[in-house]
């Protein structure tokens, strides 16, 4: 018997050795001393301003085409040009100044060829997010995410050499490869993430990392316009973007590392606490598979697609098409296109906290269920989007009226962090990841059709086209939110912890467990009761 107790103090004290990941402990160098005694801020939260700029620098690369294109495209009209009645008068002249015309417009691409174009990123897009999670896990974030953007920004630097040497096909491909560059990068910043943060400073550093993404869409349209502004050469625009990811790469590998314990210059003091605090898959035992059968046949998981796939149709039909509908429709000039297609993200940005506080207030008071909350912050992030980008095309050429209507619909969009964003982890806190880059791969294909559909919508970018293209955006924002509401659920599904809750009665499709000595629901029920008595 003191043999046996003595083994099991042995095995436990080796998982808790696993657990806290403590490390070796290794002579420093000099220059290590040095730089640890200079680290008054935080590991973590260096990381966690880096990966906000990452966020940035991945978004500013994404949409600095969509303006930029603007200023790329003389569209030459045939002899039988198309008079649209309803078309907007361009910016007034002021004073002795001249008209400004596009020097370097120098390409004849049609709506439908630079809709194909704007959409071949989400091609290379959501052909990487799986496969990225899965190298973020075997090599580490740091190097994953790193390079994927550091391939990004070199593309992006590239591109006006590419665009001269081959024009749109040779355009499309290089946003393909773009894509597949960034389609790591959500997935390793949360496997990163979840390595560094404790469980409870994750809401404040996941909403610093991921408020990068407005911050990228607010600072890539401004700096778009100012660039692009009195004529300049378009190639200003991704030389710019491009320079800024490759010295963002440079700071990133001297400044972020995967894990803390393999940072060569952290606090003993951080470090210590962050082994105590942070418990990850790498350091706890074996995990079970993830249970993809079960997922598939989730019909809770299915309605966060849908929510998902509406979500992205509006918000891609912001991102890429707006920049187009300022310039073409409403007819900005391109430094007052930049500026003003800023102001929809600035409004995304700042609503989402004040939904995200509302929705948490409500949850902790008890006046809604998790449930109800995520159901009508998702409503308002969808349906008052479809209302407002409706208005915004029958606002004609009020160009004031048309903007507070973008600005108001994506101000209302900040709903949805709130709602179906952080839904996944109210399903499956154990495989949020898993099923994350399910619903992004999924999502991520609205992005590669609503551009190229609304080129083939609006072949003469007039006022009526556009109307009908925004007429389609509202039928798919309100019809997916119809399905979210239906089938969305705010608990724990059985499939994120068979152990505790057991199979459904119904479920006929096998094991989900590594071992399958538990087959029959009945069996794991007694089991999960069983270790529960023990206990």
């Amino acid at each position: 018997m003191d043999e046996e107790n003595g083994v099991n103090q042995t095995q436990a004290h080796n998982l808790l050795g696993q657990k806290t990941q403590t490390p070796q402990k290794r002579k420093d160098n000099a220059l290590t001393k040095t730089l640890r005694s200079c680290c008054y801020i935080p590991q973590r939260y260096i990381l966690g301003v880096m990966g906000l700029l990452g966020v940035c620098n991945a978004y500013t690369m994404r949409v600095c085409l969509n303006l930029a294109i603007t200023q790329m495209v003389n569209r030459t009209k045939s002899s039988t040009d198309h008079f649209d009645p309803d078309a907007c008068p361009n910016d007034k002249i002021i004073g002795n100044a001249t008209a400004i015309l596009k020097p370097y417009a120098i390409f004849d691409w049609d709506e439908k060829t630079q809709g194909l174009i704007l959409s071949g990123f989400y091609y290379g897009y959501a052909a990487t997010q799986v496969p990225g999670g899965y190298l973020a896990e075997k090599f580490g974030g740091k190097w994953t995410l790193g390079v994927g953007l550091l391939s990004t920004a070199l593309f992006t630097f590239l591109t006006p050499i590419v665009i001269r040497a081959g024009g749109a096909t040779w355009l499309f491909i290089l946003r393909v490869l773009q894509g597949m560059g960034e389609g790591p990068t959500m997935p390793a910043l949360m496997i990163m993430l979840a390595r560094w943060v404790p469980p409870h400073e994750r809401g404040f550093q996941g909403a610093l990392v991921f408020g990068g993404a407005q911050i990228g869409n607010i600072f890539g349209s401004f700096m778009s316009g100012i660039l692009l502004a009195d004529g300049n050469d378009w190639a200003y625009v991704f030389y710019f973007f491009g320079g800024f990811g490759i010295l963002w790469f440079v700071l990133w590998s001297l400044l972020c590392y995967s894990t803390p314990n393999s940072h060569p210059y952290i606090s003993k003091k951080e470090l210590n606490y962050l082994n105590k605090n942070v418990t990850t898959a790498e350091t706890s035992h074996a995990k079970d598979p993830v249970p993809w059968k079960a997922i598939l046949r989730s019909v809770p998981a299915w309605a966060l697609v849908w929510a998902a796939v509406g979500h992205d149709w509006g918000y891609y039909t912001m991102v890429t098409d707006l920049p187009k509908y300022s310039h073409d429709v409403l007819k900005f000039n391109i430094a007052t296109t930049g500026v003003l297609t800023a102001l929809p993200y600035i409004a995304m940005w700042l609503s989402s906290f004040v939904f995200g506080f509302v929705c948490d207030i409500c949850i902790k008071k008890g006046w809604h269920t998790i449930k109800t909350g995520r159901i009508i912050h998702t409503t308002i992030a969808a349906t008052g989007p479809a209302i407002c980008i409706i208005m915004a095309s029958y606002a004609g050429c009020d160009r004031v009226a048309a903007m507070v209507y973008f600005v108001l619909s994506m101000a209302l969009m900040g709903g949805f962090y709130s709602g179906m964003k952080v839904n996944a982890l109210d399903l499956a806190p154990n495989y949020a990841g898993s099923l994350t880059s399910l619903v992004n791969t999924t999502s991520t294909f609205a992005g590669i059709i609503t551009p190229y559909l609304i080129g083939l919508l609006t072949p003469d970018s007039t006022l009526v086209q556009w109307r009908t293209a925004f007429w389609v955006c509202f039928t798919v924002l309100v019809g997916t939110n119809v399905v979210y509401c239906i089938w969305a659920d705010g608990e724990q599904q059985w499939w994120d912890d068979v152990r505790k809750f057991g199979y459904p009665a119904d479920w006929k499709h096998g094991s989900i467990l590594r071992d399958d000595t538990i087959e029959q629901p009945e069996a794991v029920k007694l089991s999960s009761r069983k270790d529960t008595d023990d206990d």
